[in-house]
């Protein structure tokens, strides 16, 4: 099997101390003023100096103060959290006073610490990463009580997190097709010489007979394919607008069941039945197991909980067989069924891939 070479490089080293010391070494005299010398510039522009105007909580300019005025190296106002003193504000007008710190809008902790909301919202199934980011910026998370609005704020991972009823609205709006696939398809982007698989939803290929649900342009908005199913095969094939299904299906650790009917030919190796099963490996990576059984002569059964691309064309190639027809009936606990051929369904409130 092929390996990978891995090469554990040295750390960089780190700047020798002297560099870093030479960095805050004081300015020669006459360059600031301290407590060691006096500064010849009138007493008026001295006290203009010393108190620069600054709002509470915007970070200094790099060069602010160099000029002179600075007491002391934590005269920037960042004394121990403190803003600048109560006598500093009084020797300025009130529009130029430092506005004192209030209490934070949102429940957000030290950058170093915690997780990213976004984050955890999509562990905990909520909706997907972008999803959040954009629920964030409208206002509508809540964490603990409190209303967040503010892009990378990081949370503790064992927070409450609700959402707002507008967001909990927009989210029951979401709709997930289903789709039987036809061979020459492809499932994401047009390819030369073939159209994408989204080209057969429309009202005119709508198969739903159950529903009042009827299909609208706008649901193609934010409608993407939730997995792949590539041009020679057909099967059941799921666009979503909803973020929680689609990381369900193709997130990182998604485990959700694919079963597919796979017609082969060819001489099966003596152990092929097993590797099938367990054993293969593909880019170099293992394969996770899977349930491989023969079906009659020359169909088998696949069930899988992964999707790599050409997965099962390729697993039978290293066996010693020849795919010649792939179809995928079942995601999840969501069969095909009876659904024509080229024509799509909604999934129902009932009906769930998990």
């Amino acid at each position: 099997m092929a390996g990978t070479l891995k090469v554990n490089r040295p750390a960089p080293e780190a700047p020798p101390a002297d560099a870093a010391d030479a960095r805050r070494k004081p300015k020669k005299e006459g360059e600031q003023s301290g407590r060691g010398g006096r500064d010849s510039r009138p007493d008026d522009r001295r006290a203009k100096d010393a108190n620069p105007p600054r709002r509470a909580g915007k970070p200094e300019a790099r060069d602010a103060g160099r000029s002179g005025g600075r007491t002391d190296a934590r005269s920037d106002g960042r004394n121990d959290g403190r803003s600048a003193t109560r006598s500093d504000n009084r020797t300025l007008p009130r529009e130029h006073r430092a506005i004192p710190p209030g209490p934070p809008l949102t429940p957000r902790t030290s950058t170093a610490e915690g997780l990213r909301l976004s984050k955890v919202m999509a562990d905990r199934g909520i909706c997907s990463r972008r999803e959040a980011d954009e629920l964030i910026e409208r206002g509508w998370v809540f964490v603990d009580g409190k209303r967040v609005s503010e892009l990378g704020t990081r949370i503790d991972p064992d927070a409450r997190i609700a959402l707002a009823p507008e967001a909990k609205q927009e989210q029951a709006q979401r709709v997930t097709i289903l789709l039987h696939k036809p061979v020459g398809y492809v499932s994401g982007q047009p390819e030369p010489g073939y159209q994408p698989a989204m080209a057969l939803i429309g009202s005119d290929t709508q198969y739903d007979h159950e529903t009042s649900q009827r299909f609208h342009p706008s649901q193609f908005k934010g409608l993407a394919p939730a997995g792949r199913l590539d041009i020679d095969s057909t099967g059941l094939l799921v666009f979503t607008q909803d973020g929680r299904i689609a990381r369900q299906l193709i997130g990182d650790n998604s485990s959700v069941e694919k079963e597919y009917i796979v017609r082969v030919e060819g001489q099966l190796a003596e152990n092929g039945l097993a590797l099938l099963n367990h054993g293969l490996w593909l880019d170099d990576r293992p394969l996770r197991e899977a349930k491989v059984e023969w079906i009659n002569d020359d169909q088998l059964r696949f069930v899988l909980r992964e999707g790599r691309k050409r997965q099962i064309r390729r697993m039978c190639e290293l066996v010693g067989l020849n795919v010649v027809g792939l179809k995928r009936v079942r995601i999840g606990k969501v069969a095909l069924r009876d659904l024509p051929l080229g024509q799509w369904r909604y999934l129902s409130d009932d009906e769930s891939f998990a």
